[in-house]
């Protein structure tokens, strides 16, 4: 019906009333309510709200960023993987406008909380609204038709109203079902594990919701256990180590809590528990312990949307590479990792076919179905990245919940694949790519450590020892020895003492102790390595004349010159003549010759070795790299203890420049050779006031023992 004038306004205010109104193109369309029919009773509630979790943080941080999200719109979606506690944020949202008093005009008249993973859960429940509204029209017979009344009756309505479309699956299967509330006093809040752009936009805004803070984390298991009556489980320190190897996610300090207070354990002895992989999560996180009436495992949760995933994964490579993706470090990896062509051939192999019961077809994996298919993971938060350039996640849980649902015939190849990708990422020179070099220290220890003994049988993977030096190079000294301690203990567990294997984890390990300045092991432990070396491998092996270069360096560092000097000749002819006078470890063992010669007294041989060496590095290594601007390093020393005090303090105020910016300044290489500029300086002033002289320190070590990968 149309009115005009006046008699429109009267009308319009009546219906109002009884909140029929709706008006399109300029036009009032009445919808009243049957004389005949009973009124409708406000409030209306339409769904069941969740109740309340035990111990609920109120997540302060993410209610600042709804709320101003909501000022900016009135649609708003909470995004994230799950498990963080996204619905129970919105029941808490929506409850606290439920109860508001309605007397003030603050309070709601209308509450619909609606399950949305389909579109047919979103038409029922509009439809069931519709009804209880009694809304001119509406039939039983046609729920699509009521849904959409109620639709027109949200955008126009006065009335205080929120409609809550909890967990939406498919973004475009409710694309037409969002209410309209730009004109109007509602508000709708969406909850979803995807982040897919038509979640955003047209009114609508998305706002990320991540995992507990180690605050939230704590006060949860804390309130949790102490409303259970068990406070006595609760340990202030072991909370903190607790929330972080649940990786603070929600759902799972839930199920954690719910174990404690069932089972009684110390939280030290359930982190032991959880810490031993050979349990599973299912056993540690069960059903059981689920309090919240989530519905289901831990595990199940987290992996529930990988169906969805491979329902949009055309080129089924979602599971392969989450399965590759599982066995990384937690706190990121490279996302390149996954085009390179060694991973690219295993999911060749690896991917399902596309129906059952067909002779198996490998066609090649292309870097576009790699990106596609990481895509999918993205979209459902199954692996998290915030920019193309940064690393790629997966929260810890969720990647172990994977790896228990792989088979274990596949997890060997797919740590070595994950190994080949790190190997092939890694910089030709550490100090190029140092935060590079970093993250992939940090994920080949973590795959070693997670897939034992993938990388060491049948052979042992090369970035075994690769660890070890880039450890060395970035100055990482302590870490390097512990590293190389363990490196060497499983391989003469799986190999035995004597074995190649063995023996190049021992030569590594004399070299980190060596440069954490633990020079009598690194001499006693050398000259064994030597001896073993000889025996087992014969005088001029490679890995032989390595050793015993190393050796060299360490009797020079324990004081022991005339025999430092004598084997870096002998050496110096070995190299030359087995790898000739340009390779990198002739090069180096002809820079420690130097240094002995300069240390024993022969400064003029020394000074003519360190000119012809830097030449030849900057030749074959180039002006920049580490061992050409130790060289001149070297070559700055040689002037100084040949009394040219000048040409030293200009080689080395060049030389700590480069370092400085090529290493950083407060690399250890970079100090030990800002301290001989100062000590050439002094040297300077000893000359021209030689009464004020006094004898200088020790030099720090200028040599370079060899890492063997």
């Amino acid at each position: 019906m149309a009115v005009g004038g006046s008699g429109q306004r009267r009308v319009h205010q009546e219906a109002k009333a009884h909140g029929d109104v709706t008006q399109v193109a300029g036009d009032l369309h009445v919808h009243l309510t049957p004389a005949q029919g009973p009124s409708v009773e406000w409030p209306v509630w339409v769904g069941d709200v969740p109740r309340p979790a035990a111990a609920f943080q109120p997540r302060t941080r993410v209610r600042k960023r709804v709320a101003a999200a909501r000022d900016g719109g009135g649609v708003v979606v909470l995004s994230g993987p799950g498990g963080v506690g996204k619905s129970q944020l919105a029941a808490s949202l929506a409850r606290e406008l439920r109860d508001q008093k309605r007397s003030d005009g603050t309070g709601l008249d209308l509450l619909v909380w609606v399950r949305a993973t389909v579109a047919d859960q979103v038409i029922s429940a509009y439809a069931e609204a519709a009804g209880r509204l009694r809304l001119a029209g509406v039939s039983p017979d046609d729920e699509d038709g009521a849904a959409r009344l109620f639709l027109r009756w949200l955008a126009a309505t006065s009335r205080r109203w929120l409609v809550v479309l909890d967990d939406v699956g498919d973004p475009g299967t409710v694309q037409g079902w969002w209410p309209d509330s730009g004109a109007s006093r509602g508000w709708v809040l969406a909850t979803s594990r995807r982040e897919d752009a038509q979640l955003s936009g047209q009114g609508r805004t998305l706002v990320r919701i991540g995992l507990y803070t180690d605050t939230e984390a704590r006060a949860y298991l804390k309130r949790r256990l102490t409303d259970a009556g068990h406070a006595h489980l609760h340990d202030s320190a072991q909370a903190s180590e607790l929330a972080a190897e649940l990786g603070h996610l929600p759902l799972a300090l839930g199920h954690a809590a719910a174990y404690l207070i069932n089972k009684r354990p110390t939280m030290a002895d359930y982190l032991t528990l959880l810490r031993d992989t050979r349990n599973r999560l299912g056993d540690l996180l069960p059903a059981s312990a689920d309090a919240e009436g989530y519905g289901r495992p831990v595990t199940a949760s987290l992996l529930l949307s990988l169906d969805a995933v491979e329902e949009t994964d055309t080129n089924r490579l979602a599971r392969p590479l989450l399965h590759l993706a599982s066995l990384m470090d937690p706190l990121g990896h490279p996302a390149t990792a996954w085009t390179t062509p060694q991973v690219l051939d295993h999911l060749r192999t690896a991917r399902p076919p596309r129906r059952r019961g067909l002779r198996r077809h490998h066609p090649p994996v292309t870097k576009t179905e790699v990106h596609d298919a990481l895509e999918c993971l993205r979209t459902y938060a199954l692996i998290t990245q915030d920019t193309a350039t940064t690393p790629l996640r997966v929260h810890a849980l969720t990647a172990r919940a994977v790896r228990e649902t792989m088979p274990r015939s596949t997890l060997a190849a797919a740590a070595r694949t994950a190994a080949d990708a790190i190997t092939s990422l890694w910089p030709r020179h550490d100090h190029e790519e140092g935060e590079l070099a970093a993250l992939l220290r940090a994920n080949m220890i973590h795959l070693n450590q997670l897939t034992h003994p993938s990388l060491w049988q049948p052979t042992i993977h090369p970035c075994i020892f690769k660890v070890s030096s880039s450890l060395t190079k970035a100055g990482l000294y302590e870490q390097a020895f512990e590293y190389d301690e363990a490196t060497v203990h499983t391989s003469s567990s799986i190999y035995g003492p004597g074995h190649r294997n063995t023996l190049t984890a021992r030569n590594n390990l004399a070299v980190s102790y060596y440069f954490a300045g633990r020079i009598q092991e690194a001499l006693d432990l050398s000259e064994r390595v030597v001896a073993d070396s000889e025996r087992t491998l014969g005088p001029h092996h490679p890995n032989t004349l390595s050793a015993r270069n190393n050796l060299a360096n360490f009797y020079k560092a324990a004081g022991r010159i005339q025999e430092a000097l004598d084997l870096s000749k002998q050496l110096v002819a070995d190299y030359e003549r087995t790898l000739g006078p340009h390779h990198p470890n002739t090069l180096s063992a002809r820079n420690n010759l130097a240094n002995f010669y300069k240390a024993a007294g022969q400064i003029q041989e020394a000074l003519d070795l360190s000119k012809q060496l830097v030449a030849d590095f900057e030749r074959i290594l180039g002006p920049e790299h580490p061992n050409t601007l130790t060289a001149r390093s070297n070559l700055a020393r040689s002037y100084g203890a040949a009394g040219r005090i000048q040409e030293t303090l200009d080689l080395s105020e060049r030389v700590v420049a480069d370092f400085e910016r090529i290493l950083g300044p407060n690399h250890p290489i970079t100090i030990t050779t800002r301290s001989d500029l100062v000590r050439a300086a002094d040297d300077a002033v000893a000359v021209q006031q030689p009464d004020t002289a006094t004898a200088p320190d020790q030099q720090p070590p200028s040599d370079t023992p060899e890492h063997r990968v």
